[in-house]
């Protein structure tokens, strides 16, 4: 499995193209491969278990991939990765997100579980969010215990393929405005963990805009690679490494403001 995810990312990850430079999050390929090695020569303790959400229809390669990317970054890290890929509803996905952390790092909190930081691609960003918001199920009141959420190509305000025509209960509250995506949003005004949305630039899945929380834009990237953008960022080695070198609380090569998305011409 490993020899044979490493052999498709390399595959696909070869640079073709150059796009606009962000300049809230201005790291290059190479910058990210030195910072990477840097930190494979030193790997550091991480100050919390780390949940590796994946995406639709994915049986776990990405969560896999991301597991021995991070696991080479740190020392006796707690690595949880979590496959949603095939859940018939959000809240299932929930619910599998809350049971992955409770059997790895069990909590005797009644509502939240032990504290995380979470690190989800598309599908997985916006599961995560949702686990941490307020149950609207008494009969089950867990929740998800953010510290951090790092998400990446996550609908986290909607999706463009669900936009017309949606068919499933998925596509139905992916749909930018849904009564789902209201509910996660009003919770976001008492949520208590820091989010940091990416995206690579023409993402036509989720649609570039739709990658951040209302009110937030997601660091963004040119797209470098030959692979269409929503799976590129997933496995994106300048996305990883900003996102290592926050884990270790170090010095990220993103700041905050997040500049605007730029203007397509």
């Amino acid at each position: 499995m490993r020899i044979a995810v490493a052999g498709v990312v390399t595959l696909f990850l070869a640079a073709c193209a150059s796009g606009p430079v962000n300049p809230s999050f201005p790291v290059t390929d190479k910058q990210a491969d030195q910072a990477i090695a840097q930190m494979r020569a030193d790997p550091r303790p991480l100050p919390r278990p780390v949940v590796l959400v994946g995406g639709f229809l994915d049986p776990e390669v990405i969560p896999t991939y991301q597991k021995m990317f991070f696991k080479s970054i740190s020392s006796d890290a707690i690595l949880i990765p979590v496959s949603v890929g095939f859940c018939n509803s959000f809240g299932e996905c929930r619910d599998k997100v809350i049971s992955a952390v409770d059997a790895a790092c069990p909590s005797n909190d009644p509502i939240w579980t032990s504290e995380v930081d979470v690190v989800g691609v598309s599908l997985g960003g916006l599961v995560a969010r949702f686990a941490a918001a307020p149950s609207l199920d008494p009969s089950r009141p867990r929740r998800l215990k953010i510290a951090r959420l790092f998400s990446i190509s996550s609908p986290q305000s909607g999706a463009k393929i669900a936009e017309s025509a949606p068919a499933t209960e998925f596509d139905r509250d992916l749909r930018p405005g849904s009564d789902f995506l209201k509910d996660i949003a009003s919770a976001d005004a008492t949520a208590t963990y820091k989010i940091y949305p990416y995206v690579l630039l023409r993402d036509d899945v989720i649609n570039d805009a739709y990658a951040a929380p209302p009110g937030m834009t997601a660091f963004w990237l040119a797209n470098d690679s030959w692979f269409p953008s929503h799976p590129a960022a997933m496995v994106d080695d300048r996305i990883l490494a900003d996102i290592g070198r926050r884990l270790r609380d170090e010095p990220a090569f993103s700041h905050e403001p997040a500049a605007p998305l730029p203007v397509e011409k």
